[in-house]
């Protein structure tokens, strides 16, 4: 079977993948972009420099050497010019050569608009995606400015866009504050049902080999 690694196409799925990865030691990363005509160039070169496509039984032999594993997650809707990409490593040697920053470091890890964090979630650390505080400092002031205007449509339009963006654990919580705040400000309107993230595959396959 050819190696391969999986490309998401949408936002969810890529970020999914990020918090499938993390909790398993992948916890140092470096990112970036490329154009969509090199990006497989890319993945082929990081499978060869760093074995991104190994198997179970092979990362265990690296591990058990010393050595770091790698997975790359890559962001590459239909289309699209830009490919983004995020290579995570746990720890080990080998990686000398790349410039690696800690997922629970300040500043967090913000990837595709949305910042990576750490609660905790019946006795135990989990991680979730959030909102960047800029951004929800838009989103209020946003919502002052429609509940101003008693703008009811638009506002209930601003919160069918809030409940349908990414419904990891954190966004949704920001979103049901942003909820309470429209209510505090006056909103009568329903409130739409937020989304939720169901599992999901992590994408189509990319050959790494030709064989």
């Amino acid at each position: 079977m050819p190696t391969s690694t999986p490309v998401s196409r949408n936002k969810t799925t890529a970020l999914s993948r990020v918090l499938d990865l993390v909790p398993r030691g992948y916890q140092r990363y470096t990112a970036g972009t490329v154009t969509a005509a090199k990006a497989e160039r890319l993945a082929r070169k990081f499978h060869a420099l760093y074995a991104i496509g190994a198997t179970p039984a092979q990362r265990l032999v690296r591990k058990q050497r010393g050595e770091a594993n790698a997975l790359l997650v890559m962001y590459w809707p239909a289309e699209t010019e830009v490919v983004h990409w995020l290579l995570l490593v746990t720890a080990g040697t080998g990686f000398e050569r790349e410039r690696l920053s800690l997922v629970c470091d300040k500043p967090r890890l913000n990837w595709l608009g949305y910042e990576l964090i750490r609660y905790a979630n019946r006795g135990r650390t989990s991680w979730t995606w959030r909102r960047p505080k800029p951004e929800m400092t838009e989103h209020y002031l946003t919502l002052t400015h429609l509940t101003g205007q008693r703008n009811e449509s638009a506002l209930q339009d601003c919160l069918v866009r809030l409940a349908r963006q990414p419904g990891f654990h954190g966004v949704r919580q920001q979103t049901w504050t942003l909820y309470q705040e429209a209510r505090h400000r006056g909103y009568t309107g329903a409130l739409p049902e937020i989304y939720y993230v169901q599992k999901t595959r992590h994408g189509e396959s990319l050959r790494l080999t030709d064989n």
